[in-house]
């Protein structure tokens, strides 16, 4: 970190401190805690790169595949690969952001046809989140290769969940192309509660799940979260050389909005802000990595949000924010930590001028509860909220473990 990013960390304290009036309390910029040393292991393989794994259940089967830009094989995407083994790919379809994942957060994402391999690419955003029985009438097996990022919100688990619903409902086998989650080394957050339930959060887990896709796919499965309690055809081809006690590198964007691995280890904790007026710096080139507010007293930062791809209309469109760069933090402080950072949500919603409007709707689904919500209202501290999670931490972390298929985090 070089000695601009050290002032700024130090203005950022300096300022934060002297408008709470908490010169003793961590500063809303802490430092970080500690350093993980990663020690050399052997590379990841993702399922999809296990062809000879899962080549053979695909032979004279029509297959559907669920991917986007993530879907790929070193340098070739999964489709691609599996068109020019002869494989029948009959017709892909795509989630949030598209099937190029050019999409906006929450944009319809259109039916279209992919330019390279002439498929038809089926649209699992908008109004046709479920795939259709019609949909899936031609096929035989469905794969699902998509890359997460461990957030109960971050909505390809969703559209998971629905793949396995209508493949129950069909009988047709669903092979997970399992990948890494580069926030699995931890769980933390509230509980869903059912009466929040929406696509933004489907299931009774905490925010940061811990799991693979592969592994929640079993959870979904064996936990009979799928209506009518059904369960589908589910086979996981695992990733090699994983396990939950390492960090793993994306190599590729998962979605617009998440550009690097810092906005990656932040989405967690800034994610929350999307249910208030705070930008996230959606339309800025650091996105999920900062945060301000035209109402926000600080000279640390500021940014103006602009219209661009991914963001065509940012919160705070053309409106200078002022606020704090949190970059280095995803990368030291919340990695290091493993855990959700509360207090600049807390910190924020004390010192801003319009409390009645800090919250919306948004807010309490994506927590997946109104108790926190009422817990930040009432004054309640980063330490007090995170203490009332522990029981429901601990009972999901037992449903947990029997869906493992990697070694946990210690």
């Amino acid at each position: 970190m070089n000695l601009k990013h050290y002032l700024n960390i130090i203005i950022i304290s300096l300022l934060w401190v002297s408008c709470s009036g908490q010169s003793n309390e961590k500063s809303f910029a802490e430092s970080p805690k500690k350093v993980v040393e990663i020690k050399e292991e052997l590379p990841i393989v993702v399922g999809a790169a296990r062809t000879e794994s899962y080549l053979k259940l695909l032979e004279n089967k029509k297959i559907g595949v669920v991917a986007n830009h993530t879907s790929m094989i070193n340098e070739t995407h999964l489709v691609d690969s599996l068109v020019s083994l002869g494989i029948k790919v009959t017709k892909v379809f795509s989630p949030e952001h598209g099937f190029r994942g050019k999409a906006d957060a929450g944009e319809k994402v259109n039916s279209d046809i992919d330019s390279k391999t002439g498929l038809p690419i089926v649209s699992l955003y908008g109004k046709n989140k479920k795939p259709t029985a019609e949909q899936f009438g031609d096929l035989d097996i469905i794969i699902f290769d998509i890359q997460d990022v461990g957030a109960r919100f971050y909505t390809y688990i969703s559209t998971m969940h629905y793949v396995m619903e209508t493949c129950a409902e069909t009988n047709k086998q669903l092979i997970v192309l399992d990948r890494p989650n580069p926030n699995g080394h931890y769980i933390d957050g509230p509980i869903l509660d059912p009466a929040f339930k929406s696509f933004v959060g489907m299931h009774p887990v905490p925010i940061v799940h811990g799991m693979t896709v592969g592994e929640y796919a079993q959870m979904i499965n064996g936990e009979k979260w799928l209506a009518n309690k059904a369960t589908c055809d589910l086979t996981v081809i695992k990733a090699e050389h994983y396990d939950h006690n390492r960090f793993y590198e994306l190599p590729i964007k998962p979605s617009p909005n998440l550009p690097n691995m810092s906005s990656i280890y932040l989405y967690p904790s800034l994610c929350l802000f999307e249910g208030t007026p705070i930008s996230i710096g959606r339309g800025t080139e650091k996105p999920f990595q900062i945060m301000g507010h035209p109402l926000i007293k600080s000279d640390a930062y500021s940014f103006t949000p602009k219209s661009m791809d991914g963001a065509k209309k940012p919160k705070l469109k053309d409106q200078k924010c002022f606020g704090y760069d949190l970059e280095y933090f995803g990368a030291e402080y919340l990695k290091g930590k493993g855990g959700i950072n509360l207090f600049w949500l807390t910190e924020t919603y004390k010192n801003f001028p319009n409390k009645e409007k800090f919250f919306t709707r948004m807010f309490q689904l994506l927590s997946g509860t109104d108790k926190l919500q009422q817990q930040i209202e009432t004054g309640k501290t980063e330490d007090e909220i995170k203490a009332s999670w522990k029981d429901g931490l601990a009972k999901y972390s037992i449903i947990r473990k029997k869906y493992l298929l990697y070694k946990d985090f210690e």
